[in-house]
């Protein structure tokens, strides 16, 4: 079992930065491919960044890559999402997912565990 909880969202303008956090429980965290995910209003959730075990391989979506960076510190077991010149349609809740395996998958239906999610507001 893994447990995700978020923190680090709020309100914030249009250009500015976010750093959110991901607290992991578990003895497995250190092997678990990592993912951030977004859901709008009204939306789908849709994949944002994912990280494998080893922090040596990431990917992100089109529409944040250039501006959001996905780390992670297995010692403290915390994954890391850094998200710079935010705009307004970063408006979301933001989840943080694990999966067992190394793969990276942008699909939600691959990860096997999620965080109750950390709004993010960007105002214009």
């Amino acid at each position: 079992q893994v447990q995700l909880v978020e923190s680090g969202g709020g309100l914030v303008q249009a250009g500015g930065s976010l750093r959110l956090s991901c607290a992991a429980s578990g003895r497995t965290f250190s092997t678990n491919t990592m993912g951030w995910f977004r859901q709008a209003p009204g939306k789908e959730r849709e994949f944002a960044a994912a990280i494998s075990w080893s922090g040596g391989n990431t990917d992100y979506s089109d529409s944040v890559k250039g501006r959001f960076t996905i780390s992670r510190d297995n010692a403290k077991i915390t994954v890391y999402l850094q998200m710079n010149n935010l705009k307004p349609e970063d408006t979301a809740v933001y989840y943080c997912a694990a999966r067992m395996g190394s793969r990276i998958y942008a699909d939600p239906g691959r990860y096997d565990y999620w965080g109750q999610g950390t709004q993010v507001t960007v105002s214009s």
